[in-house]
C-alpha cells in the first residue's frame, strides 16, 4: 500500500462533497499535469490511502482521509468538448489523462494547515513542502502517521 496527498479546491470539490456522494465514493479527476498523471496512472492502486488536501483557499490544509477504490482509468472529461478538461489530442484509443475513484475515509477534527506542515521539523521532507504546486504526490508512511496524529489533536 502507498500513501498519497491529493489536492482539491474546496469550492470545486471538498472532503464534505466526497462524504455526501452515493456510497461516499467519488471520481478524482481533472489532472492535467504530466508528473501527477504519471503517478496516478503508474503507481496509485486500489487500497492506497489518501490525505485529502484543500488548496486555493483561505487556509490550505490537510482536512481528512480517503481510500483509492478504483485504480487509474481514462478521465472521461478529456473526450467531452463541453468540459473545461477537454483535450482535443486525446482519444479513447489513446487517452492522455486519467482519474481514480476515492472512498471517503475521515474528516480531521483539526485540519492541518500548510503553515503548520512547513513549520514541523518532521514534515520538512514532504513533497508538499518541496514541490508545493503538484496536485497529487506521494507521502512517506512516517509523514502519514504524523499528519493523522496532528489532525486528531485537540
Amino acid at each position: 500500500m502507498n500513501y498519497w496527498l491529493f489536492k482539491s479546491e474546496p469550492d470545486e470539490y471538498s472532503i464534505d462533497d466526497l462524504a455526501s456522494e452515493p456510497d461516499q465514493i467519488g471520481r478524482w479527476d481533472g489532472i492535467r499535469n504530466y508528473q501527477a498523471r504519471n503517478f496516478l496512472r503508474d503507481q496509485v492502486a486500489a487500497g492506497d490511502s489518501v490525505l485529502f488536501y484543500h488548496s486555493a483557499c483561505k487556509v490550505p490544509a490537510v482536512v481528512g482521509t480517503a481510500e483509492v477504490v478504483k485504480a487509474a482509468y481514462p478521465d472521461p472529461a478529456q473526450f467531452d468538448p463541453e468540459s473545461a478538461y477537454f483535450d482535443p489530442k486525446a482519444s479513447p484509443e489513446n487517452p492522455r489523462w486519467f482519474c481514480v475513484d476515492l472512498r471517503w475515509g475521515s474528516k480531521f477534527a483539526h485540519p492541518v494547515a500548510l503553515a503548520t506542515i512547513k513549520a514541523d521539523p518532521l514534515l520538512q521532507d514532504m513533497v508538499l513542502v518541496k514541490q508545493g504546486r503538484l496536485s497529487m504526490q506521494p507521502v512517506a508512511a512516517a509523514e502519514w502517521e504524523h499528519l493523522l496524529k496532528l489532525g486528531q489533536k485537540s
